[in-house]
């Protein structure tokens, strides 16, 4: 396996295993993240037991605090919303406040508060007791949608995978966070937590929605392959098959634009980005919200936008109607989308992948693949374990310091 070099803060970590470990015992929900290119960790914890919200999103009527939002709501898989009760943050490379964080109850000294996380996530009850998807039905259902795509039933569909994983018996979530922090400074890294959603943790490559004052933006992203060389960006080589696929979700963003008449808008790309280990093609969107009398655009577009075709397909009704119908699996928060919400006048949505739900000493690692009518069922296959190595190599890494 390949050696994960990371730079340890001692202080940082032990803030975090205590703000973790203080949430847990507390049976309080929270949140812990840092935003693709920033250098700050940002954390939450709900004071409030009931922090699940009905599926209205309209944004600017929310308080402080972070979206939970599944791929299908329903009542096993509800929105959550956790609020801002208590804020903490760091950056990364600097000293954490370690005096704020003192891991004592009643005046006794607990366990050591990695320990105390690692009998949390493996007290955690199983909600999907699926299996790990098996290789050969996989790839039937990638030729079933090819056969599909070629009668016209839908341009594009996304079929998802689970992969189970045991965790390592000196599991742990604090030194898996960081480690995700430095190897993919452009995604969202994120862990999370509530009675309703279960444990997550992942490292996003995919803005859904950002607004910040007057601006609105969001992303196409598509195509996957492997960085590889000293010179990734240079060494990229797509296929006719990869820009189609990507040239559909861009194509799907605008024409959300269209159907609320907002032709006022700035597309820069595609171009090459770089995620870790992997190199996807993606375009941006841009709209001032001010000189397009649009303030309420965030709101509208996330309505519009989820699911997007890079989870779902295109059209979205036929494309979900075969997922619904194919996955043998729940979804749950996998391709919903998450992030903090009018945290200091700003609003980060994500896509939710690269991601795994924690649960029964378990890690459930989820992946999707784009297939169009020139998809390989195999290469399919090959590319969604690339994506649930994102998160395995570091799960599966013995990471206890």
């Amino acid at each position: 396996m390949e050696t994960i070099n990371v730079a340890r803060d001692t202080s940082q970590k032990l803030f975090l295993e205590s703000f973790i470990a203080r949430a847990f015992r507390k049976n309080h929900s929270f949140a812990i993240w840092k935003k693709p290119k920033r250098g700050v960790v940002e954390m939450i914890s709900d004071n409030d037991s009931q922090n699940t919200v009905s599926p209205n999103l309209d944004l600017d009527e929310l308080p402080e605090g972070f979206m939970v939002h599944p791929f299908q709501p329903s009542e096993a898989n509800p929105p959550v919303y956790i609020k801002a009760s208590q804020y903490e943050r760091f950056t990364l490379g600097e000293n954490a406040p370690l005096e704020a964080r003192e891991w004592e109850a009643e005046g006794k000294t607990l366990q050591a508060p990695a320990t105390f996380i690692r009998d949390k996530i493996a007290s955690l009850p199983a909600r999907d007791h699926s299996p790990s998807s098996k290789k050969s039905q996989f790839i039937a259902t990638v030729k079933k949608a090819v056969a599909c795509i070629e009668r016209g039933e839908f341009y594009k569909v996304v079929p998802a995978r689970l992969k189970k994983k045991r965790l390592p018996e000196d599991f742990d979530l604090a030194g898996v966070f960081l480690e995700l922090c430095e190897a993919y400074p452009n995604a969202f890294v994120n862990c999370y937590f509530s009675e309703d959603s279960g444990c997550w943790v992942g490292a996003s490559p995919e803005t859904l929605i950002r607004t910040k004052g007057d601006s609105f933006y969001t992303m196409a992203l598509a195509g996957t392959q492997k960085a590889r060389g000293d010179n990734p960006l240079k060494n990229a080589a797509w296929t006719q098959k990869e820009i189609e696929e990507q040239a559909l979700v861009s194509r799907y963003i605008v024409n959300c634009f269209k159907k609320i008449r907002l032709r006022e808008y700035q597309e820069l790309g595609p171009k090459t980005s770089v995620a870790g280990s992997l190199l996807h093609l993606k375009s941006e969107f841009l709209v001032d919200m001010r000189a397009t009398n649009f303030p309420q655009l965030g709101s509208v577009m996330l309505k519009l936008l989820h699911p997007t075709s890079a989870v779902c397909g295109m059209p979205k009704e036929k494309a979900l109607d075969f997922l619904l119908t194919e996955e043998r699996f729940d979804r749950a928060y996998f391709s919903g989308f998450i992030g903090p919400v009018n945290l200091d006048g700003e609003t980060d949505l994500f896509v939710n992948l690269r991601c795994a739900r924690l649960e029964n000493n378990e890690a459930l690692l989820f992946a999707g693949a784009g297939i169009t009518e020139d998809s390989v069922a195999r290469q399919e296959w090959d590319e969604t374990e690339l994506k649930c190595s994102i998160l395995g190599k570091f799960i599966q890494t013995k990471t206890s310091r």
